[in-house]
């Protein structure tokens, strides 16, 4: 403390004050009172000098405490409960720390979700890259037939495309994640929403000869995204007719009360296992009635979407009973 030059200055000041009041009092009035002005205003100063020290090793334990936040340890409480600017600092400085544990979770959280993502990722593109590395070997040997030709290169279009959806999917996941889409609110007629979703998956419901039927009244509406929206219902029915067999059904049904409104949507499938149902709409996460082409990304998407615009979504299903997905849209925050 008696290194810092400002300290230094006033000690001067203050023992030349406790001096000439010293001397002063000896030549005009008499030296007891010299004496006792002397006493006073040593004690004064001494008073002074260690409550000056005091605030210093207050301090000085401040900065003890900021270099270790510097350094990531987030533990140390310095609340005090007691009066005073010291007081409320070491308070302020408390509230900054919880600030920047929360921060450091958060930036730790997003660490292991993009480590776990990249992981996934590639886990994801090994397959059909490692297949598609086999079959353009096999396509440069020269006395490979036309049909086996054609064939791997229908299998590595196929792949490509399955690349790119896989690609374009998690680009969609990461601009929602990081709250860069800004889903507009739009009431869009409940048959419009339909159609549009409905548009996509006409050719593999024809394929596979799966009946669809959409009930509900004209006037029912949502307050969404049109197009988000009928992104997370495409991918809904691209499930429903993955697990519905040929000559299945699929169900659409919508209706709407003052608090939301409810999109329906059921399938004759096969179902879900039970144990599968709390993890359907997590990224990667493939069932065991899954297809050999799943790679469980198209849920966990509708599921992002929907989530982001205040909806909520949940599946009930029984095995051999076909599954049915319940959206509501609320019509404020709740």
């Amino acid at each position: 403390m008696l290194r810092n030059r400002e300290i230094q200055v006033l000690l001067i000041i203050l023992t030349s004050i406790c001096m000439a009041s010293t001397v002063l009092a000896i030549f005009f009035f008499s030296l007891p009172v010299a004496l006792y002005i002397f006493l006073t205003t040593t004690i004064f100063v001494i008073v002074f000098f260690y409550f000056t020290k005091w605030r210093y090793r207050e301090i000085e334990k401040l900065s003890t405490y900021l270099r270790k936040i510097t350094n990531g340890d987030y533990n140390l409480d310095i609340r005090d409960n007691t009066e005073g600017e010291l007081s409320i600092l070491k308070n302020d400085i408390y509230k900054v720390t919880l600030m920047l544990s929360e921060q450091s979770s958060y930036l730790q959280q997003d660490k292991v979700r993009l480590t776990n993502a990249i992981s996934d990722i590639s886990h994801q593109l090994k397959t059909p890259l490692t297949s598609m590395m086999v079959m353009a070997d096999l396509l440069s040997h020269p006395n490979l037939d036309v049909v086996k030709r054609k064939e791997f290169t229908h299998n590595i279009q196929a792949q490509l495309e399955r690349i790119e959806w896989l690609v374009t999917s998690l680009l969609k996941l990461s601009k929602i994640d990081t709250d860069i889409v800004q889903f507009k609110k739009d009431t869009v007629p409940a048959n419009v929403l339909i159609q549009k979703a409905v548009q996509s998956v006409l050719i593999p419901m024809d394929i596979k000869q799966v009946s669809l039927k959409v009930s509900g009244d004209d006037g029912v509406s949502f307050l969404v995204d049109l197009n988000w929206t009928s992104e997370a219902l495409i991918n809904i029915l691209k499930n429903c007719i993955e697990h519905t067999d040929e000559g299945g059904s699929i169900s659409i049904s919508f209706v709407e009360n003052t608090l939301y409104t409810e999109l329906k949507i059921q399938d004759s499938g096969k179902g879900i296992l039970k144990e599968d149902l709390p993890y359907i709409f997590k990224r990667f996460y493939k069932g065991k009635n899954a297809g050999e082409e799943s790679v469980g990304i198209g849920l966990a998407l509708s599921y992002s979407i929907i989530k982001s615009q205040q909806g909520d979504i949940e599946v009930k299903s029984e095995i051999g009973e076909g599954t049915t997905f319940l959206i509501k849209f609320y019509k404020q925050i709740i």
